[in-house]
């Protein structure tokens, strides 16, 4: 059987002109991902690892080196200034144990340990409460030391270790009353070079000294406990008016709150502000 001829109108002429190109398309810029270094260039092809530029790693290393070692050496000094000022009172608690128990052998004065970071002194009704913070802190420009020359020489002395003592009525621990106040008495602020400043009420009566000259002894811890006794002993228990009695909860009488429940006066607390502030009848 013949084959059948294609019609040749049917098949394209050969040209021998070059092909039109093609449209050019817009090149896709490929994303970056993931950090990118401090001038904004990215640190690595996208989905790949990430490294940490070397910008970066010096910084950690320096606010490691600069921070955080001061940090550890004021700990190191509040510690040991607190296992100081433990010692300090158990020697005082002593001392005048002694010389009450030839007045009134029922008047007692006790040293009481509660953990590494927690002591109590109890005498007559008061509870004098030192507790030393983990932390280490500082505070706002215009607070206590900050503006002082000598911390500004240093950034190191910018951070504080701190002991705080409070003053609670000692039945207040002993029957658990939870609601019942304590007051701040004082606290002391610990650097790295052992200089201390010490804050507190005004019956403390602290000397207006630059931090610069406060050095940190034994002395100076036990007059520091010395002034917080006398300012709980001279802080007297006030009975509240009858007309704030008249009534009380279930609540108060289950969790074993006095009816006639008295509270302290509350301490004149001495800081620089120019206007003081009163809060619970503290004047802060």
């Amino acid at each position: 059987m013949p084959r059948t001829k294609l019609p040749t109108n049917l098949i394209p002429p050969a040209s021998d002109a070059e092909p039109t190109p093609l449209p050019e398309s817009t090149p896709v810029v490929e994303s970056s991902a993931g950090a990118t270094a401090t001038n904004n260039e990215p640190t690595a092809a996208p989905g790949a690892p990430t490294a940490a530029p070397a910008d970066r790693l010096d910084q950690i290393f320096e606010g490691l080196k600069q921070k955080s070692i001061a940090k550890q050496a004021i700990f190191r000094n509040t510690l040991e200034a607190f296992a100081l000022l433990r010692q300090v009172s158990q020697e005082l608690v002593v001392e005048l144990s002694r010389k009450l128990s030839l007045l009134d052998s029922s008047v007692l004065i006790e040293y009481r340990p509660v953990n590494d970071m927690e002591f109590h002194i109890k005498f007559s009704g008061d509870l004098l409460v030192f507790v030393m913070h983990s932390n280490i802190v500082t505070f706002a420009e215009d607070y206590g030391p900050m503006g002082s020359k000598y911390v500004e020489q240093d950034f190191r002395r910018r951070f504080f270790g701190h002991i705080m003592a409070y003053n609670f009525m000692a039945d207040s621990i002993k029957y658990q009353r939870l609601n019942d106040p304590g007051y701040l008495v004082g606290r002391l602020l610990i650097n790295i070079e052992n200089h201390y400043y010490l804050e507190g009420v005004q019956q403390l009566e602290l000397p207006d000294n630059d931090m610069a000259d406060n050095l940190l002894t034994p002395d100076m811890l036990r007059l520091f406990v010395e002034s917080a006794m006398i300012a709980a002993v001279n802080n007297d228990l006030i009975a509240p008016p009858m007309q704030d009695i008249q009534k009380i909860s279930v609540k108060q009488k289950l969790e074993n709150q006095q009816v006639s429940r008295g509270s302290k006066v509350g301490f004149s607390f001495y800081t620089e502000q120019k206007h003081p502030v009163s809060i619970d009848g503290l004047t802060y």
